[in-house]
C-alpha cells in the first residue's frame, strides 16, 4: 500500500512549519532571481528526492550510467555524503572510501571508466569536471542527490518518490522525512515512483498519478527493486539465489536510509530473518564486529549474514574478522526495473535529452 511506511511525530510539527517556511522562501528566492542557478552548456541530469533518505537514488544513477557509457563520457558528481575531506576530489580505483565516501567509492569501483568526482560545490565540482585536463573529454554530468541544490540549473531533473513514502501523504522534517513541501515536485522534468510492489493493478496505478497530480509537462514513470544473486564478500565470485537459501537463518546487517523495507522483501524469501539496523551511511568499527560476531554466534545452523553492497563497501576497510564470520557474509545486489514495459520509452527520453545537448554536436 502507497504510503504505508509513513511516520508522523506529531510533537514536532510546530517545527516543521517553521522548516516549511523556511524551504518555501528559499525556493522563492531562486524562484525569482534573487538567488541565481547557474546553467552548463553539458547535458546535466540530476537524480534526486524531497525525502530524507531511502528512495533509491543510487540504483537508479548505475540505471543511467549502464545506459549512457557505451555511448557517452560519463561522470558522476556527489557531495561525498560523511566523507572525511573537503573540497574537489576525483577519485582513482585506489581512492580510500573515506575520502569519498561510500556511494561514490562503490560507483567508481563498478564503473572504474566513469568519472566519479565529489564537492558539496556543485557549480564548482562541474567546471572542474569541464575545464580540468584529466575530466575535458566528459560528454554527460550525472548529479546524485542534487534536487535541492538549485545554485545548479540541471538540464534534466529526475525526481524519485518512494512508493511506501508517498510524499503527499508526509510532513517536513523534523516531524515528518520532507526537506522541501511537497509541491516542489513541479520543478521535476520526470518522476518515478520507486519501490513499486512486482504486481500492481491498474487502479493501483491510477491511484498513485491522481494522487501525485503531474504536471503535462512532466513524465510519470513506475519502477521496482530486483534484487539479483547473493555474491559472497570474501570469495571467488560464488553465487547463490535467494530462492536457494529460503531455510537459511539469516542475519541481515544494513547500514541504509530504509531498512525496514529491505527486510520486508527478505522476508519474502527467507522464513527466519534476524535485523541488525544502524543508521544511515554507518562507518563500521571494530566494536560493530563484535556485536554482529556475538549475536552470530547465538543462531541457530545453518545460518548466514546478508548485506547491502554499500554496507559492504564499509564493512571490507574492517580488519579482524572472525574466519566464520568473514565465510557467512553475502551481499545482495539490487537493479532497477521500470514498469509498464516503459523501460524503452523512458531510456529513449533520456538518451534523446543528451543527444540534443551536448556539447560538441554537430548540427545539420
Amino acid at each position: 500500500m502507497e504510503g504505508d511506511m509513513i511516520h508522523i511525530d506529531k510533537r514536532m510539527i510546530p517545527l516543521s512549519w517553521l522548516y516549511g517556511i523556511a524551504a518555501r522562501i528559499r525556493n522563492c528566492m531562486f524562484d525569482w532571481g534573487i538567488i541565481k542557478s547557474t546553467g552548463y552548456d553539458i547535458p546535466i541530469i540530476d537524480v534526486g528526492n524531497i525525502t530524507s533518505g531511502g528512495t533509491g537514488k543510487t540504483p537508479f544513477v548505475e540505471y543511467l550510467i549502464r545506459l549512457l557509457r557505451k555511448d557517452y563520457r560519463v561522470a558522476v558528481l556527489s557531495r561525498g555524503y560523511m566523507r572525511r575531506s573537503r573540497g574537489y576530489i576525483l577519485a582513482r580505483k585506489d581512492t580510500p572510501i573515506e575520502k569519498i565516501g561510500d556511494e561514490p567509492w562503490m560507483i567508481k569501483q563498478k564503473f572504474p571508466d566513469v568519472y566519479v568526482a565529489v564537492d558539496a560545490n556543485r557549480r564548482r565540482g562541474i567546471t572542474r569536471l569541464m575545464n580540468d585536463s584529466k575530466t575535458s573529454d566528459v560528454d554527460i554530468i550525472l548529479l546524485d542527490d542534487a534536487f535541492q541544490h538549485r545554485y545548479v540549473k540541471a538540464g534534466l531533473d529526475i525526481l524519485l518518490v518512494d512508493y511506501h513514502r508517498m510524499i503527499n501523504y508526509d510532513c517536513m522534517l523534523p516531524a515528518g522525512r520532507l526537506r522541501e513541501p511537497w509541491t516542489s515536485k513541479e520543478r521535476a522534468h520526470i518522476i518515478i515512483v520507486n519501490k513499486c510492489p512486482d504486481v500492481m493493478s491498474p487502479i493501483e496505478y491510477r491511484i498513485v498519478r491522481e494522487s501525485l497530480r503531474p504536471r503535462p509537462f512532466q513524465s510519470l514513470f513506475y519502477a521496482s527493486l530486483k534484487y539479483g544473486k547473493l555474491v559472497r564478500m570474501y570469495g571467488n565470485g560464488e553465487l547463490r539465489s535467494l530462492e536457494k537459501v529460503s531455510h537459511i537463518h539469516t542475519m541481515l546487517v544494513s547500514g541504509i536510509g530504509n531498512p525496514r523495507q529491505m527486510e520486508m522483501d527478505m522476508r519474502m524469501y527467507i522464513r527466519d530473518v534476524r535485523p541488525v539496523t544502524f543508521t544511515d551511511h554507518h562507518y563500521y568499527k571494530q566494536d560493530d564486529i563484535r556485536i554482529i560476531t556475538r549475536r552470530f554466534r547465538e543462531m541457530p545452523e545453518p545460518k548466514m549474514i546478508i548485506t547491502t553492497e554499500k554496507d559492504a563497501t564499509r564493512l571490507h576497510i574492517l580488519r579482524n574478522f572472525p574466519d566464520d564470520i568473514k565465510d557467512a557474509i553475502w551481499v545482495l545486489p539490487i537493479k532497477v526495473i521500470i514498469k509498464q514495459d516503459k523501460g524503452e520509452l523512458f531510456n529513449e527520453k533520456i538518451t534523446d535529452y543528451v543527444q540534443q545537448n551536448l556539447r560538441n554536436r554537430q548540427l545539420d
